[in-house]
């Protein structure tokens, strides 16, 4: 069962001295990458993916007869949910169908097997985020309920201001590695692929 973020957006806190720190690592990395082709394809589609828990997200856990231990709970900045009879369980880094498993699984050893019947669905996304930085309108950090593409993230920062250039780049993975957007060919339906998804963490430069 694929689980993925729900449609809204929004604006996170921008924070000057840690933006700077990172654009001044993005223009380092952008500097000293090669200009070969990049292949585009390499790159994972997380809307192709079962969704990922993260910190602060909303879940809605249901045990099948028993109301009693279902609830709806959010996960704590530390990754973990806190459910009825089980405790605390860790959600972050999770699928909804792996984190259903381990529920059921710790559930057992309370309830007849025959019995426990869990699910794990999404209430609400709040872990989704990115950076847009550099000659954008609205630089800083940024949320959004669904999966966006770099071209939608850069309208989300207001778009490119008068000093951008007409390229882009997603600085993302550890270590970290650039990838070049080309965003007249981007914003073209003949190169689509060239329109990334932006992942949870992405950093996005403007020049």
């Amino acid at each position: 069962m694929r689980h993925h973020p729900a449609a809204s957006a929004g604006s996170a806190i921008f924070r000057p001295a840690t933006m700077i720190r990172r654009f001044v690592a993005c223009l380092a990395l952008v500097a000293c990458s090669s200009s070969a082709p990049y292949n585009y394809k390499v790159e994972p589609d997380p809307r192709a993916l079962e969704f990922v828990i993260g910190p602060l997200d909303q879940l809605a856990v249901r045990v099948w007869k028993n109301p009693d231990l279902s609830a709806e709970v959010n996960v704590r900045p530390d990754g973990i949910i806190t459910l009825p009879l089980i405790g605390n369980v860790r959600a972050a880094g999770r699928t909804p169908t792996e984190l259903q498993k381990d529920i059921a699984k710790r559930l057992s050893d309370f309830v007849r097997d025959e019995e426990v019947v869990v699910s794990v669905g999404l209430v609400t996304v709040n872990s989704y985020t990115f950076t847009v930085i550099g000659s954008v309108e609205h630089a800083g950090y940024h949320s959004a309920k669904a999966y966006v593409t770099v071209v939608e993230a850069i309208a989300m920062a207001g778009g490119p201001n008068r000093f951008a250039g007409s390229w882009a780049y997603i600085v993302r993975g550890k270590p970290a590695r650039r990838i070049p957007i080309d965003l007249s060919r981007a914003t073209s339906s003949e190169h689509a692929e060239e329109n990334l998804v932006v992942m949870r963490g992405d950093l996005i430069l403007v020049p």
